[in-house]
């Protein structure tokens, strides 16, 4: 960063109006500004090789200088410093020709435009009319269109031509917010850049320079609790900054005034929270968060640091190198690695869904600190409450399972119980239909053998007709098959033509005429029915299991959604009796709401 940044007068008294800091201190050069290299660096290579575009748009959050480089941009433009140079040019050593009526948004030549107050077709037609002429005293004529994305939809339309086509003297520069809302034709007109939130050590750097400069003293864990609330946006950080100034007075800025100053709730009180709420004492938990309460500190505030040093407590559990954080305290820090070897990821999720849920109580809450202190209550009362592989252990140790039943999966952790359970049905399973013995390939052109009316759905399936594999599943009743020959009842509401399509698809598969009639009267049940009912009677045996009937009354609300058998189960090395079929390798889902 460039010391012309810093006005040579900056800390001198002046009997001049007081300049907030954020103009102030506003960059005057490329190198002034802060966090944004890359796109200084395209630049510079740009204007360097002469390859200089005619319009530019700048997005980017809030703050982080997309006007200050848009002046800057038309201040290059227009460089000149007589006898020296006078052509376009990023390197600027001092100020030239039109440098300072151009940064002080006053130059005939360089037309600033807000476009949340001229949004219109009739504001566009203006400046198309005046691009014809040329600049009045300037190299350029540069046109900077301020939250360009408010523009009308005509307003766009009418800027696309001279957008695309404009005269040689003139230049477009946009700035916006939110760029979704560019038309993608306005866009792909312009060379884009994306200025970049600035980060937390390059922040606190510059507030202390602007410190020193305006000779105020700052404590660095101020300058870090202000590039912390600041979120990577400078002007913010400046009026921060500012503030803080004017709240010590002469006391300089110091953290204790800036979390006053901002309602913050003390980092160490917050972890102590924390720690309270992790070991169950929600009864202190409680007098500590009214004592921050009376101190100032809002109730959703107070959440939202509560959930920012659990996230911190998850990155430094998962990743201990990514918490290297400018604006994190040591004491911090080290007791963020603390929790991590303490807590486990089930337990840090899990609080930090809660305080989500919280935060949003709260927000919408007419006592808001009731609302905190009830979402507290929840996340104290959930740190001691086991997880569901612990709580399956200590299921299963205190029942007596049959005696053929394994030991139980490990699972993972979560805010729901999940409980995933090993278990066949108690009756026996339909036996699978034994494959038949490997052949030798047969010719692309056989004949498919359909002898049963689940092998013309197996067919369908496989021709990746699957209309046709829904229709024959859900809205057929058998009435009788043979091989050429298919009668069958249709459900209300079935597909019209259903018998027709059959037929064809049939004919075209199997190369072979097959008579296909509508009959009335069959009650068979159709091959979805016979599925449910065949996934009903295994639900009904899993829940006579002792373990899975512990589960569903320990958990109320808890249900059998699924039953899973295994794809393959090796044959018992010795027979048994129907009473005393052994749990295996099947799943029984039972998830039960907290």
């Amino acid at each position: 960063m460039s010391d012309s940044l810093f006005p040579a007068s900056a800390a001198a008294p002046s009997a001049a109006p007081y300049q907030v800091l954020a103009r102030k201190y506003r960059p005057m050069r490329f190198e002034d500004l802060v966090g944004q290299e890359p796109m200084v660096r395209t630049l510079a290579n740009s204007f360097a090789a002469g390859r200089i575009h005619q319009a530019y748009i700048l997005t980017g959050v809030r703050g982080v200088g997309k006007t200050t480089t848009a002046r800057i941009l038309a201040r290059a433009f227009n460089y000149s410093l007589p006898g020296k140079i006078d052509r376009p040019s990023i390197d600027m050593p001092e100020p030239g020709v039109h440098c300072q009526a151009i940064m002080e948004s006053r130059h005939v030549d360089v037309i600033e435009m807000d476009a949340a107050s001229h949004t219109g077709i009739d504001d566009v037609r203006e400046i198309i009319e005046n691009a014809r002429y040329r600049p009045v005293s300037a190299r350029t004529k540069v046109y900077i269109i301020d939250e360009v994305h408010m523009l009308s939809k005509q307003a766009f339309n009418g800027l696309l031509k001279t957008l695309e086509e404009p005269p040689e003297h003139v230049k477009f520069l946009f700035a916006t917010t939110e760029i979704d809302k560019v038309p993608i034709t306005v866009r792909s007109r312009c060379i884009r850049f994306d200025l970049r939130r600035i980060e937390s050590g390059q922040m606190i750097a510059h507030l202390r320079k602007i410190c020193v400069a305006e000779g105020v003293a700052a404590e660095p864990e101020a300058l870090a609790l202000i590039a912390r609330v600041a979120e990577g946006s400078v002007r913010d950080a400046l009026s921060l900054l500012d503030q803080g100034i004017a709240h010590g007075a002469h006391a300089g800025v110091s953290a204790p005034a800036i979390r006053d100053m901002l309602g913050l709730s003390d980092r160490g009180e917050v972890i102590l929270l924390f720690e309270r709420l992790m070991k169950g004492e929600i009864a202190e938990a409680l007098e500590l968060t009214r004592a921050l309460h009376q101190a100032g500190a809002d109730a959703a505030d107070i959440l939202i640091e509560l959930a920012e040093f659990c996230h911190f407590v998850t990155r430094a559990k998962i990743a201990p190198g990514a918490t290297e954080d400018p604006t994190v305290s040591e004491i911090e820090r080290g007791r963020g690695r603390e929790f991590a070897d303490k807590l486990t990821l089930g337990v840090l999720t899990r609080a930090w869904q809660i305080l989500l849920k919280g935060m949003e109580d709260v927000k919408d809450s007419p006592r808001p600190l009731a609302s905190a202190e009830m979402a507290l209550i929840r996340l104290a009362y959930a740190s001691d409450l086991p997880t569901p592989e612990e709580a399956l252990r200590k299921l299963s140790e205190a029942t007596d399972g049959p005696r053929h039943a394994p030991p139980l999966p490990p699972l993972g952790g979560g805010s729901r119980a999940s409980l995933r359970l090993a278990a066949t049905d108690a009756a026996p399973a339909e036996p699978a239909p034994s494959p038949s013995r490997p052949a030798a390939p047969a010719p692309t052109d056989a004949v498919p053998r359909l002898a049963r009316f689940e092998d013309i759905v197996a067919l369908a399936r496989a021709k990746r007709d699957i209309q046709l594999v829904q229709s024959l599943e859900r809205e057929v009743r058998l009435a009788r098959f043979e091989p050429g020959s298919i009668a069958f009842t249709p459900i209300e509401g079935a597909a019209p033509g259903l018998a027709q399509t059959l037929a064809r698809r049939l004919q075209e598969w199997t190369r072979e005429r097959w008579m296909v009639a509508l009959v009335a009267g069959s009650t068979a049940p159709t091959m979805r029915e016979t599925a449910e009912a065949r996934d009903a009677e295994r639900a009904s045996g899993a829940a006579s299991h002792p373990l899975v009937r512990k589960v569903l009354e320990r958990f109320k609300g808890a249900r059998i959604v699924d039953v899973r058998l295994p794809e393959a189960a090796p044959p018992p090395p010795t027979p048994q009796a129907d009473d005393d079929v052994g749990y295996a390798d099947s799943g029984v889902n039972a998830a039960a709401d907290e």
